[in-house]
């Protein structure tokens, strides 16, 4: 039973996956302590199982972590079942959150509605495509009322607990959980930005990544299995 009084700002429970990822703990640690939360929210590492130094890491930068099953939304979930606070953030490792976060999401979350958010999103990284691929990508989630994880969601926690949490699947979770939290209601689209690593685009090629993204969500929305697609996206 939520017991927040009613002229309370509930606190914020944030939430993120990991796995090998020692190299991003202590900007993350930074970012959250330093920049985007005021003391009294609470931060948790789920681990999937690294091989590096992340269990080390964290330790060192005094941030709490459990392990779990791998996979994003297994770790996502698992997150969710060992926080307390009545609204949750679902944060990459490799994503840096606006000044004052906590404060943003706790004002968007704080009327009847909506229940649920994400923030606009700008990608780290020198290609000069970077910058339009994330206007677009803001574009479009302000279109459909669909959010990736990349844009750092967030939800009031009996919205989660309403559509059962994250789909058990390898891919597209955040685009289902997207879905389901629309039956809900639409989602606050804020305009500040959270700061996402470029690595994979720039790894990978930003054209192919693009092609390779939309082929998928396309195949994904006539209904080809998550398991199909994370072969292709690996």
């Amino acid at each position: 039973m939520n017991t927040q009084s009613p002229h309370t700002t509930p606190p914020l429970s944030v939430i993120v996956p990991v796995l090998n990822e020692a190299g991003q703990i202590p900007a993350l640690a930074r970012n959250l302590r330093s920049t985007a939360l005021a003391p009294g929210h609470e931060i948790l590492l789920v681990d999937g199982g690294s091989h590096d130094d992340t269990p080390a890491a964290a330790q060192a930068h005094g941030l709490r972590m459990i392990t779990a099953t791998a996979g994003r939304a297994r770790q996502l979930n698992a997150g969710a079942r060992a926080t307390r606070h009545p609204l949750l953030l679902f944060l990459h490792a490799d994503t840096r959150l606006p000044a004052g976060a906590d404060r943003l999401v706790q004002q968007a979350l704080g009327a009847p509605a909506p229940v649920w958010g994400r923030f606009d999103v700008t990608i780290s990284g020198r290609h000069p495509l970077l910058p339009v691929v994330a206007a677009l990508m803001n574009r479009r989630s302000r279109l459909t009322g669909i959010a990736t994880g990349d844009q750092a969601l967030f939800m009031r926690r009996e919205a989660f607990d309403a559509v059962g949490g994250f789909p058990d699947q390898p891919l597209m979770e955040d685009i289902e959980m997207s879905r389901r939290l629309k039956r809900l209601g639409p989602p606050a689209c804020l305009p500040e930005q959270v700061l996402t690593s470029g690595r994979r685009w720039e790894r990978h090629g930003v054209a192919a990544t693009i092609l390779l993204m939309w082929r998928l969500r396309f195949d994904y929305w006539r209904g080809v299995p998550a398991d199909r697609l994370a072969q292709r996206y690996r």
